[in-house]
C-alpha cells in the first residue's frame, strides 16, 4: 500500500535521530553527515536497518542538511548525495516489506529576506532541485522538518507541491511558549500549512515530549490534518564529555502514549537523542492505537506572528490602504512611498483594525509588481494578516505567492472568467477568499439572487478542493440613498447566510454613499449588521463613530465578556476615542519602535540639526531599542519586529557615522566582539540576528561566519582581544565542536565566552564551560552591556 492510503487508517512510526546515531557511529565534530551516505554508506544502511526492526515504518534519507549552499565552493553535487542517501535508505527498505522512504528536507541554514539576505524564490529553487532529486530516485513521501520560519516552511511545501505528487509531512520546531523563531506561532502555521496542502503536520526538534504535550491541544484545534510528533529525548546534557539527553526509552514510551492514547496522533517518532531503543519502546507502546478523525470548522487568516479566528465575534479589516478617494496615497502608490502605505497600516492597527485591506489599484502602475511590493513592506513590519484586495489575477497569484502565512484574497465573484481564474490560485495558495454576490447579470436587487450567487461560488469551490469555511461572503451593501429597502435587503442577506453556516463579509460604508453625515448612518447600520450575523466589517477604524459602535455592540451583546474590551479602550477618556490620520512625522524614537526604515534615516536628520549625535544616540536610539528588546524578551514582539527596528537603527547610525566621521568621532564604544557558527553547522540565523544587535548597541563586530575551525576562532579572539566570543550551533552533531573551541579559548586567554542555538540549554551550557547560555539574541547584548 502506499503511504497516504495508510495516513490516519493506523498508527505509523517514523525512525529516531540519525545525527545522535551517526555520532555513535564514529561521526567527528564539524564532519558533515551528508557526505556519510558515500564515505561509510553502509554505517547509514545499518542505523537505518536498526530503526526499522525497531518497528518504524518510515526511515528519513540522511539529508538533512543537503543544499547546494551548504556544499557551495566544493564538487559535492547536492542531486548526487540526494540520489546516493534515497539509495541506501531504500536498500535497507527492501528487508521490510510495507516501510517507506522520506526525503528529509531541514532548514537552509539563512533567514528569508526581508529579516535575511536569502530572496524567497532562492529559496523555493533550492528546495525545488532536492525535490526533483528525490523523486527521481524513489523517494515515496517527503518530510520538511525542524522549521522554525513558516516563511521557510512555505517556500519547501511550495517546492514540494510544485515539483512532485508525493505526499508531504510538515514538523515545526518550537519554544515552550509554542513560538517559532520568527515568532509565529501553532495556529498561525498550521492553517498556513494545511491550506498549502501538507498531507500531515506537527512538531519535531527542540522540546521532549513532556514540553510537546503541552502544546499539542493547540494544534489540534487549529486543523483537521493528521498530527505528527517527532521530539527529542528530553534535553541535552553534558556528561563525561558527551552530549545526552535525559528521557530514556521507557519513558519516552510512556509519555507519547499518554498522548496518543485517545487517537489524535497520526504518526510519531523520535528526534535528537532518540535511539532505535526509543522507536522500539514506542511501537510496542502505541503500535495497536487507531488514530480518529478530526472536525474542525475554524475559518482563519493569518499573518507569519499571529491567526485572526473569523466567526467568533466581528473582525474589523482596516480599509484606508485603498487609494478611491484618497489623492494622497494615490500619489504615494505612484511614488513608489511605501512607507507612507506602511504608516497607513500601522495607525490602523493602532485603532483596532485585526486584518489590513490593502489595494494599491492605480492607472499606470505595474499592480503586480507594487501590490507584491507593499504585501511584503507592511509584512516587514506588522504581524496582522492581510487582506489582498485587486481584480489583477497576475497581482493575485504573485502577491499570494509572496505573502507570509493565510490571506485573505478579495475577491472571486459569479461570473465565469472570475470563478475560472481565481479559485485555482486560492487552492494553491491557500488563501480564504471573499465571494461578491455579482455575476454577469450584476448585483440581483433581491436577497434570494445574491444568496443563489453565494451557494453558487461555494459549490464550484467546494470542486477545486475548497471548504465552504473558507469562503466569505460580502452581500455587497446597496446604498440607502438610492432605495429604501436596501438596508432591509442587505441584512436579511446577512440573516440567511449566517443561518447556513456562511461567513460573512462587508463594506459597511456602502450604505450611506452620496449622503450627508455619512458616519451616522454607517455607525447605525454597522450595529443592524453586527446583530444579523455580520462576521468581518470593513471599515476605518479611525473614525471614532465605528469605532465606539463596534465596542459599544461588543459589551451590549455579551460577546465582549465583562466588558473588558469596552473598558480598556475608553476607560481613559469620555469620548470614544481614535486615532486621527497621523500628518507629521514620526520620531526618530518611534520610526526604530515601528521598524521604519526611511522615517529613521528622515527623523535623525531633523535631530542632528538640533543635537549632538551621542545624545540623539542614548536618549533615543538606544532607548528605542532597549523597548523593543524588553518587548522580544516578554513575547510581546517578535523576531521580525525586532530585525526591523534593528534595521531602522542601523539606517539611523549610519546617517550618524557619516556625520561623526566627517567631524572625526566615532559612535563605536571601541569593545569588541567575535561571532562565529561552530565547525561544521552551516545554519547562521541566530548567529546574524546577534550581529546586528551588537552593531546597534555600538560593538565592533568580528564576524567569521559558519563552518568556522576552533583554531581560527581563536586566532581572532587572540588577535582582536576581544571582550566576548559568541559561538553558535544548531545541530546536535555539532555542539561537539562547540566544546572544543571552548577548550581552545580557555588555553589562549581569559574570554567572555556566550553561546546559543536551538540544540542548547543552560545546563548543556554550564556543563561545556561557557560563560552565558543566550537563549535569543537580545539576552546576548544584555550580558555583553552588563560586563561594561
Amino acid at each position: 500500500m502506499l503511504f497516504k492510503d495508510l495516513l490516519g487508517k493506523k498508527t505509523l512510526f517514523f525512525d529516531g535521530a540519525m545525527g545522535t546515531m551517526l555520532q555513535a557511529a564514529g561521526l567527528k565534530p564539524g564532519e558533515l553527515p551528508e557526505l556519510w551516505n558515500f564515505t561509510h554508506a553502509d554505517e547509514v544502511e545499518k542505523i537505518h536497518t536498526a530503526y526499522l526492526n525497531a518497528g518504524a515504518d518510515i526511515i528519513k534519507t540522511n539529508t538533512f542538511g543537503a543544499n547546494r549552499l551548504k556544499f557551495a565552493g566544493t564538487d559535492i553535487k547536492t542531486a548526487d548525495v540526494i540520489t546516493q542517501a534515497v539509495k541506501i535508505a531504500q536498500k535497507a527498505c527492501l528487508a521490510k516489506p510495507g516501510s517507506f522512504v522520506a526525503l528529509d528536507l531541514g532548514p537552509i541554514g539563512k533567514l528569508l529576506a526581508p529579516y535575511g539576505d536569502l530572496p524567497f524564490e532562492e529559496a523555493v529553487s533550492i528546495y525545488a532541485e532536492i525535490v526533483r532529486a528525490g523523486v527521481a530516485a524513489g523517494a515515496d513521501l517527503i518530510l520538511i522538518e525542524t522549521m522554525s520560519d513558516t516563511y521557510e516552511m512555505k517556500a519547501a511545501l511550495l517546492a514540494a507541491k510544485e515539483n512532485s505528487d508525493l505526499p508531504v509531512v510538515c514538523t515545526m520546531t518550537l519554544d515552550e511558549d509554542g513560538k517559532l523563531l520568527t515568532g509565529g506561532d501553532i495556529t498561525a502555521a498550521a492553517i498556513m500549512l494545511e491550506g498549502l496542502g501538507a498531507d500531515a503536520i506537527g512538531f519535531n526538534c527542540g522540546l521532549g515530549p513532556a514540553q510537546m504535550q503541552k502544546l499539542l491541544p493547540q494544534l489540534l484545534a487549529a486543523t483537521p490534518l493528521p498530527a505528527v510528533l517527532n521530539p527529542n529525548a528530553g534535553l541535552p546534557k553534558e556528561v563525561d564529555g558527551k552530549t545526552v539527553f535525559d528521557v530514556d526509552a521507557d519513558e519516552f514510551a510512556a509519555l507519547m502514549y499518554e498522548m496518543a492514547q485517545n487517537g489524535v496522533l497520526a504518526i510519531m517518532g523520535g528526534c535528537c537523542g532518540t535511539t532505535p531503543a526509543h522507536i522500539a519502546a514506542l511501537a510496542a507502546k502505541c503500535r495497536n492505537i487507531v488514530p480518529q478523525t478530526r472536525e474542525c470548522d475554524l475559518t482563519a487568516v493569518a499573518a507569519y506572528g499571529s491567526a485572526v479566528v473569523i466567526g467568533k465575534k466581528p473582525v474589523i479589516i482596516g480599509e484606508r490602504i485603498n487609494p478611491t478617494g484618497k489623492p494622497r496615497l494615490k500619489q504615494a502608490i505612484l511614488d513608489g512611498d511605501y512607507d507612507y502605505i506602511c504608516r497607513l497600516g500601522l495607525e490602523q492597527i493602532d485603532s483596532g483594525a485585526a486584518i489590513l485591506d490593502v489595494n494599491v489599484g492605480v492607472p499606470g502602475i505595474e499592480e503586480p509588481a507594487v501590490s507584491a511590493e507593499a504585501v511584503q513592506r507592511l509584512q516587514a513590519i506588522t504581524s496582522v494578516p492581510l487582506q489582498i484586495d485587486t481584480s489583477n489575477y497576475e497581482a493575485m497569484a504573485g502577491s499570494m505567492r509572496l505573502y507570509n502565512g493565510k490571506p485573505l484574497l478579495n475577491s472571486v465573484c459569479g461570473k465565469e472568467e472570475s470563478l475560472a481564474k481565481v479559485l485555482p490560485l486560492v487552492k494553491k495558495y491557500g488563501a480564504a477568499v471573499v465571494a461578491l454576490t455579482l455575476d454577469d447579470s450584476g448585483i440581483p436587487a433581491e436577497a434570494e439572487g445574491r444568496i443563489a450567487i453565494a451557494e453558487k461560488i461555494i459549490a464550484r469551490a467546494a470542486e477545486y478542493g475548497i471548504a465552504k469555511r473558507n469562503i466569505i461572503v460580502d452581500p455587497l451593501a446597496l446604498t440607502i440613498s438610492t432605495g429604501g429597502d436596501n438596508a432591509k435587503t442587505d441584512l436579511q442577506v446577512l440573516r440567511e447566510l449566517t443561518k447556513r453556516g456562511i461567513k460573512t463579509v462587508m463594506g459597511v460604508s456602502n450604505i450611506s454613499f452620496g449622503l450627508p453625515a455619512r458616519d451616522a448612518v454607517n455607525s447605525a447600520f454597522f450595529v443592524l449588521a453586527m446583530e444579523a450575523g455580520l462576521s468581518c466589517a470593513i471599515i476605518n477604524p479611525q473614525s471614532a463613530a465605528m469605532m465606539g459602535a463596534y465596542y459599544a455592540y461588543g459589551a451590549l451583546s455579551g460577546l465582549d465578556e465583562g466588558c473588558k474590551d469596552y473598558v480598556a479602550r475608553f476607560a481613559d477618556s469620555a469620548q470614544p476615542k481614535a486615532a486621527q490620520p497621523q500628518t507629521a512625522e514620526y520620531t526618530l524614537y518611534d520610526a526604530i519602535v515601528k521598524g521604519l526604515r526611511e522615517q529613521s534615516e528622515k527623523a535623525v536628520k531633523v535631530q542632528l540639526a538640533q543635537k549632538q549625535p551621542l545624545e540623539i544616540i542614548n536618549s533615543e536610539m538606544i532607548p528605542a531599542l532597549d523597548y523593543v528588546g524588553n518587548g522580544f524578551e516578554k513575547h510581546t514582539l517578535f523576531l521580525p519586529q525586532l530585525l526591523m527596528s534593528a534595521e531602522a537603527a542601523k539606517a539611523a547610525f549610519n546617517v550618524i557615522r557619516d556625520k561623526m566621521a566627517a567631524e572625526g568621532g566615532s559612535q563605536s564604544n571601541g569593545i569588541k566582539v567575535v561571532l562565529a557558527t561552530v565547525k561544521g553547522d552551516i545554519h547562521d540565523i541566530g548567529k546574524n540576528i546577534v550581529k546586528v544587535l551588537f552593531e546597534n548597541y555600538g560593538y565592533q563586530v568580528i564576524d567569521l561566519g559558519k563552518d568556522v575551525p576552533p583554531e581560527k576562532i581563536t586566532e581572532a579572539a587572540v588577535k582582536h582581544n576581544a571582550a566576548v566570543v559568541g559561538l553558535s550551533a544548531l545541530m546536535t552533531t555539532t555542539v561537539g565542536a562547540m566544546e572544543e573551541t571552548i577548550k581552545a579559548l580557555r588555553a589562549a586567554g581569559s574570554f567572555k565566552i556566550v553561546c546559543g542555538g536551538a540544540v542548547l540549554t543552560q545546563d548543556y551550557a554550564d556543563s561545556i564551560g561557557a560563560d552565558f547560555y543566550a537563549p535569543n539574541a537580545v539576552s546576548a547584548v544584555n550580558y555583553a552591556n552588563s560586563l561594561h
